[in-house]
Order: structure tokens, then sequence, then C-alpha cells
């Protein structure tokens, strides 16, 4: 499904609002003067709101469908409807806002 390529700007978060970021965004290609995100980078959740004893908060995330058609440095980058992992909770990152510009299918 195409969809605007998810940048280090992006504001992406956990399902439980948690600002997450990337730790290791490709930096050879940009979209709006900004590196952009690939399937390879993981992202780190910091502020989860889930405190309950059962299940602990989200820590970490990893994108794990990207673009199909569009790659950087041979890993497909993320668009705004890729969908990620958390862990340890196993719920998905929302991508809220992104650079409109360049989209990728």
């Amino acid at each position: 499904m195409p969809g605007p390529i998810v940048h280090v700007g992006a504001v992406v978060t956990c399902m439980h609002a948690g600002p997450a970021q990337p730790t290791a965004p490709f930096p050879r290609v940009m979209v709006s003067g900004q590196p952009v995100v690939t399937l390879a980078t993981p992202y780190v959740v910091a502020g989860c709101a889930l405190a309950s004893v059962p299940s602990p908060p989200c820590v970490s995330a990893q994108w794990v469908v990207g673009a199909t058609r569009v790659f950087a440095g041979g890993a497909p980058v993320i668009t705004q409807t890729s969908q990620a992992i958390c862990v340890p909770t196993g719920q998905g990152l929302l991508v809220l806002t992104t650079q409109p510009r360049v989209i990728a299918t």
C-alpha cells in the first residue's frame, strides 16, 4: 500500500502514546532534508503509558513490513502504512505525522 516515506523527524509512538525514536536511520538517503528510516532501523520507545503488572511497557520496536518497491541501502524504506512490533507487548507503532511529498509503494 503506498504511503509517505518515514524520516527521522516523523512523529512515531507506540500504541500507548509512548514516543518512539529511530536508533540508526539511513543517512545517505534524505527526504525533507532528513535521513529515511528503513526496515533494518530499530526504534527505542520512552515513556510508554502501559504500566500494568502483567504487561511491562513498550521498550523497543522493530519494523516488519516496509515498502515493496523502494529501497535505501538494500533495505525497504518505511512508509506511514508500514507495520512494526513492540517488545515486549507485541503491539505496533503508529506513524502520526511524516513528510507528505515523497510517496513509496
